[in-house]
């Protein structure tokens, strides 16, 4: 222990902190290992037994050389080390994920190499660099236990004479299990048929030795590992015992300074690593060559986006070493973030249950060989990406947006990989679950061809695309064998040579293969060049993606808001603060880049890089942020941002000569070389060696550290500086410990939750990780709804204070996104039953199914359910009642064929429930079955946790006080049933028409065409005090209208009695439940009103019948609600009815009217409502208008019919073009005559369409085309200087004051900014 105290002072200095020896403790003998306990606990719970009580016999169906033992850590030098304190559970399980394994020597026992990582609470990572090898079991205990043990296997398979495998059940943790439990090298025949003899065989057991290092240097650990294994394996011992190698690799060997190289001594040959410098990218080691390799580029840039955008990630292959690749390769690639969450590139056997975790992970599973992937059950896959790293391909989750210029950059990349020799998608054939082109609800996707098919012999696909091949995959090697097989081609090339010419890509590729063939041989040369490969196309590789986050992100600084005055207030309030505009963020990006940018600053690592950004201005930087920040300035100084600052053309990384070059000095030219190894203090006689088998290295010597060094004082002196440094900042600031706890609560829970504690893993633990789990998903839940609900307020009610108005459409589409994430997490943790791929599809379904049967067993028996039926509301009496039921939302999306998948099933009912405020009454419904939630889900699970299932239910149902149209506006090309009610003026006698009416609804997404309504759907309901109504009601199906805006009504005027007094039109979506009313309350017919057979209706959003007493009462006024339009009852009709306005009423209306207008087209085009109704609607351009031309209009004659003012401005164009034919108007300036011709020929288009629209309804057709192009202020001087007009107005009529007439000519002129659109219901048949 002594060791430890002395080389505290030196703690960040030291290359290697632990060297640890893992294998069989030949003193207790063959263990099972504690995963058959485990499986067996899990899988009695999953069928319901009590677990504890499970039987924990062993299992003698498998044969013993595939069965896993357990492992023990045999030795660790130094004991302790103060600062990073061994983990004696978590270094056995990752030195051998699945325990020991035993072999015979018929058997391939080849060394293997890989590495893992230990991920600390405060997100802290330490590294394991493993050699496993075979040694020869020699106590003659454990050879006769294995004897036994196959005896009784033996014996089992007689009896039971049944192949052994494992249970075949199909929980999901099962058939994981089974695919673990076996080893994954194939059994030689000879002992598949004899099996294990002592007498005969000779037994082998893994080992592992193990380096525990601060910092990722793979290449450099695993030289030395393999140069420790080759001293044991040569037949000559090596030229020091080696206690001096491993102590001089754990005391003497410093780590390199930042910016600098070092050279070190290894058994054989010295091994040179290096260090980046300050500014440039952290250290990774991992061959990205490899990982590009292994997947193909287009591949990885897919599993790249699903980890910048927080979702699950499971990589799937059957050697640890390609996880650790993938895994490093992908997180090093996503500087200046970091992935926050579950992150454990290898996933040890025992914490398969991990898989259940209903948050974000990144993990790597172990395949079997010949393991099939269908086979494979995961608890959830709806927003799963699916890495098979063996087979080469991916299955992504549905509706995923592609990184933004991916063409460009997938491009870029592969020029970086074939500039070293390494051909793009090499063996990765690009196959996704969803095609990235394709629609969202497009097929789930082709799986492998037949992944037997793909499967070769495993030397073969080691051969043809293991990365230790020089990273070269199978066409390469190929190409080469061809080359040098053929004697034309290698005297072609000696030719070449020898002229000076040289043929790049075949040095390329030989250079790779020598560098793979020479390693491991003494070699150095060829090993540092291919060190030194290696370490150029990592950093470029890795610069190409850091250059696309400087050009994204470059003004993110403008964005951060900066709010609270000091650390402390700002850790206290965090929860509660926005410390990034993301409205304005996004409004300033390219259009392109939209989809993926909405979902990425949505995430825990966006939001943490923006935490780091806050706290810079307090303590000192995060180091990836330093270099972030310090590349922007460098990019700004150079103005490479300005004029491309919303352009989404691509940029080139302009660096990546510089970053390799910077790495070649290093390598090159080394800076410092370690202590050589050295002879020990050593007792005489210790340290034997034995060929084969690895001594036990003696104790005193390794844990204690020499006692003094020079880089040991140097370094001690600069920690007693950063000691007083920390001492002094806790002193000034906030006690680290609180900060801390403030952290930790202000990043949620991934970050508690980054690496499963790897030591206990009792049944308790699991559920306390569970319980963790649920309270993880409630908190989030809470910040969702609260965060939509804030948005989506923001927008309607700016007036209540609650900040300006927002949100975009694509910001709640993305929030919308990640609700059904979260309920597709929550419905998947602690799963056992699912079907598909969408673990509350499959619930529901399985509630579908029940439901049906009961409603069967109900409709074969006779009792009558006497249900009261409701009090209708008189408006609703119409409108025959929608059923609510979550059945009936379910057969609604089975029968939209547009979606084929259970996910897309899924994502569209949530949009549905949500857009008609059901979605918690809908899920506390599917919940209320406890019988099935019981059968599905196992005891830990969130939705069997009564009291957090509440509270999640609550916070879905505050979602009911706002308006969402995220099924209409997402599912567009859908056909949607409506039903269209008529319901005339019920007074009158004239409720019926002998005509043939006709109805066209139009919405924001198209319009139905017009429809004739059938003779025979005349309906009589009956309101609460028994009177007789009729009304006229149709039920049509066309493509999806969007929001209702506007209903053309009309008929043919045939039969006696042909006109018809109407009141209003309802029309409601049959599917979402939304109602609207177009008020209307004229006459259709000719010789009555104004001779009008169509009108044109302005809707506005009704509320529904029922809703007070259906528990969806909350909900907020509509945008643009008006009361019913009264004006629709002719306006001269009541000019004797003391109506009338006064003027400065009028002018007061117009003011408002055109002040709408203009407040409409200032606000973000998403957000806007409907022009129509500012134009036609209630208090509308139109309305007031009409107001303004009836003041002072000498309307009603006594015996004659009403006069309109159509009829003004008809007689005034008849003046006009009389007189213009006169040639009266000849002598009239130029525009003024181009006016008079334009108002004419309007208004004559008007008169001769075919729609018999009425003069009320051409008036307001002119008004609209006049606001169109642009002519009302130019028309309005023709018509007061008319000579009709002294004949028809008043002297005091508004249209005869001039002043007035200027200031409504000015009022019209500012619309001449606006692009004025009418809608097609309104323009149908005007030809200008």
């Amino acid at each position: 222990m002594s060791g430890s105290s002395t080389v505290s002072a030196v703690a960040p200095c030291r290359f290697a902190h632990y060297f640890a020896i893992c294998g069989i403790d030949t003193e207790t003998g063959l263990e099972p290992d504690e995963l058959a306990a485990l499986y067996q606990w899990l899988e009695a719970d999953r069928q319901g037994r009590d677990p504890d009580t499970a039987a924990t016999g062993e299992d003698f169906e498998q044969n013993p050389l595939k069965r896993t033992f357990k492992s023990k850590v045999l030795a660790r030098y130094p004991e302790n080390v103060e600062w990073n304190p061994f983990d004696q559970d978590a270094v056995n399980m990752l030195c051998m994920p699945k325990g020991l394994s035993f072999r015979t020597q018929a058997d391939q026992h080849d060394p293997q190499f890989h590495s893992f990582i230990i991920t600390k609470e405060d997100g802290s990572r330490t590294y394991g660099f493993v050699y496993t090898f075979y040694e020869e079991v020699t106590s003659p205990q454990i050879c006769s236990a294995m004897q036994t043990l196959y005896q009784m296997h033996n014996t089992q398979s007689a009896t039971a004479n049944t192949p052994s495998s494992s249970s075949s059940s199909s929980s999901s943790m099962d058939s994981l299990a089974s695919s673990l439990d076996e080893a994954d090298l194939p059994i030689s025949s000879s002992r598949r048929a004899g099996g294990y003899d002592s007498s005969r065989d000779t037994l082998y057991v893994s080992k592992a030795l193990c380096l525990i290092v601060p910092m990722p240097f793979m290449h450099a650990c695993r030289r030395f590992l393999s140069q420790l294994h080759r001293a044991v394996t040569s037949a000559t011992a090596p030229p020091l015992p080696l206690e001096s190698y491993v102590h001089n690799i754990l005391y003497e060997v410093p780590l390199p300074a930042p910016g600098r190289s070092l050279k070190f001594h290894g058994v054989y040959e010295p091994i040179v690593c290096q260090r980046p410098g300050l500014g440039e990218l952290q250290l990774a080691d991992f061959p990205l060559a490899e990982a590009f390799s292994l997947l193909g580029v287009e591949n990885l840039v897919q599993v790249f986006t699903c980890t910048l955008l927080e979702m699950q990630i499971l990589l799937y292959s059957g050697d640890y070493q390609r996880l650790m690749t993938v895994a490093e390769g992908i997180t090093t690639l996503l500087f200046p973030f970091q992935w926050q969450h579950v992150y454990v590139p290898i996933l040890p056997a025992s914490l398969l249950h991990f898989l259940d975790a209903p948050v974000p992970y990144l993990m790597g599973l172990q395949s079997k060989e010949g393991a099939d992937r269908s086979k494979l059950e995961l608890p959830q896959e709806a927003n799963l990406c699916f890495v098979d790293i063996d087979n080469h391909y991916i299955e992504l989750p549905e509706d995923f947006p592609q990184f933004p210029n991916k063409t460009e950059f997938i491009q870029e990349l592969s020029e970086v990989l074939l500039s070293f020799g390494i051909t793009a998608n090499t063996g990765a054939p690009l196959r996704t679950r969803a095609s990235p082109g394709s629609a969202p609800g497009s097929a789930p996707g082709s799986t492998p061809s037949t992944p037997a098919r793909e499967r070769k012999t495993v030397s073969l696909r080691q051969l043809e695309d293991d990365g230790r091949n020089g990273n070269l995959a199978g066409d390469e090697l190929a190409v080469l064998e061809l080359l040098q097989g053929n004697a034309t081609l290698e005297r072609l090339q000696a030719l070449t040579k020898r002229t000076g010419v040289t043929v790049a890509r075949v040095d390329a590729l030989r250079a790779g293969v020598r560098a793979q063939g020479t390693e491991g041989q003494g070699g150095q040369t060829a090993a540092e060049e291919e060190e030194l490969r290696n370490a150029k196309l990592n950093v470029q590789l890795r610069e190409v993606f850091a250059s696309r986050f400087t050009t994204m992100f470059a003004d993110y600084e403008a964005f951060v808001i900066q709010s609270a005055p000091d650390l402390e207030s700002w850790l206290t309030n965090r929860e509660q603060m926005h410390n990034f505009d993301k409205a304005s963020f996004l409004s300033d990006q390219p259009e392109p880049y939209l989809p993926f940018l909405s979902h990425f600053i949505e995430t825990q690592m966006f939001a943490t890089f923006i935490d780091n950004k806050i706290m810079s201005q307090w303590e000192d930087k995060e180091p990836l942020l330093r270099v972030f920040d310090g590349r922007i300035d460098k990019a700004r100084l150079y103005n490479v941002r300005a004029p491309s600052l919303r352009s989404s053309s691509y940029q080139r990384c302009s660096i990546l000569k510089e970053s390799a070059q910077a790495i070649e000095q290093r390598l090159m030219k080394i800076d410092h070389t370690a202590i050589h190894p050295h002879l020990l203090d050593m007792k005489i006689g210790q340290g034997k060696y034995k060929q084969g088998f690895f001594p036990k290295l003696q104790v005193d010597v390794l844990n204690t550290g020499p006692t003094s060094n020079k880089w040991s004082h140097r370094t001690a002196t600069a920690q007693r500086r950063k000691d007083r440094h920390r001492q002094q900042t806790e002193h000034l600031g906030l006690d680290n410990d609180l900060k801390e706890k403030y952290m930790q609560e202000a990043r949620s829970l991934g970050k508690n939750l980054r690496q499963p504690k790897l030591s206990d893993l009792s049944p308790a633990v699991i559920t306390q990780t569970n319980w963790k789990f649920v309270e993880g998903l409630l908190k989030e839940c809470r910040m969702k709804t609260k965060r939509m609900l804030v948005e989506k307020m923001g927008q309607e009610a700016v007036e209540l204070g609650h900040g300006d108005a927002n949100i975009t459409g694509l910001e709640e589409n993305t929030l919308i996104a990640s609700l059904c994430d979260l309920l597709e997490r929550i419905w998947s943790h602690g799963l056992q039953v699912k079907q598909g791929k969408s673990a509350l599809w499959s619930h529901q379904l399985h509630y579908q199914a029940r439901e049906e049967k009961l409603e069967q067993q109900q409709a074969e028996s006779p009792a009558v359910s006497n249900v009261p039926e409701r009090r209708k509301s008189d408006c609703s009496v119409a409108m025959p009642s929608l059923r609510v039921s979550l059945i009936q939302d379910m057969r609604h999306i089975q029968s939209m064929s547009e979606i084929k998948t259970d996910v897309g099933r899924a994502r569209a009912w949530i949009r549905l429930s949500l857009e008609k405020k059901l979605l918690s009454q809908h899920l506390k419904q599917l919940l209320s079955r406890h019988a099935l939630t019981k059968k599905l889900y196992k005891r830990y699970a969130f939705l069997r946790s009564e009291e957090e299932k509440e509270q999640f239910l609550f916070h879905l149902l505050s979602l009911n006080t706002v308006d969402y149209f995220c099924f209409t506006s997402v599912f567009t090309t859908i056909m949607i049933p409506y039903r269209v009610v008529i319901i005339p003026i019920k007074k009158l006698s004239n409720t019926m028409t002998t005509s043939n009416p006709w109805v066209c609804v139009s919405g924001e997404l198209g319009d139905s065409g017009i429809m004739q309504i059938p003779k025979n759907v005349l309906e009589m309901t009956f309101d609460s005090a028994f009177r007789p109504h009729t009304h006229i009601s149709a039920l049509f199906k066309c493509q999806n209208l969007g929001k209702l805006t506007t209903v053309q009504l009309g008929h043919d005027n045939a039969g006696l009695l042909a006109k018809w007094l109407v009141d209003c039109v309802m029309v409601r979506n049959e599917i979402t439940g939304h109602t609207y009313k177009f008020p209307c309350g004229r006459w259709l017919g000719k010789g009555v009103d104004d001779g009008s057979l169509e009108r044109v209706l302005i809707g506005e959003p009704a509320v529904p019948s029922g809703e007070e007493d259906s528990g969806r009462s909350c909900r907020t006024p509509p945008l643009q609600r008006s009361p019913s339009q009264t004006r629709r009852i002719s306006i001269t009709s009541l000019s004797g009815r003391g109506y009338k306005l006064t003027s400065a009423q009028i002018q007061e209306a117009i003011g408002e009217a055109v002040n709408n207008i203009v407040k409409h087209f200032n606000k973000p085009e998403k957000e806007r409502g409907s022009l129509t109704i500012l134009l036609c609607g209630e208090n509308s351009l139109v309305a007031a208008l009409e107001q303004f031309f009836h003041h002072g209009f000498k309307s009603a004659r006594l015996f004659q019919k009403t006069v309109f003012v159509w009829d003004f401005v008809e007689k005034a164009v008849g003046y006009m073009e009389s007189a213009d034919q006169m040639g009266d108007l000849q002598e009239t300036a130029e525009p003024l005559g181009m006016t008079c011709q334009s108002l004419c020929r309007y208004v004559n288009a008007i008169n001769s369409t075919p729609r018999n629209i009425g003069k009320d309804g051409k008036f307001q057709l002119l008004v609209c085309l006049g606001a169109r192009d642009r002519l009302l202020p130019q028309w309005l001087p023709l018509l007061v200087e008319c000579p009709v007009i002294p004949r028809m107005y008043e002297d005091m009529a508004l249209l005869r004051d001039r002043t007035t007439v200027n200031t409504l000519i000015g009022v019209l002129e500012t619309l001449h900014d606006f692009p004025v659109t009418l809608e097609a219901s309104l323009v149908k048949g005007i030809d200008l």
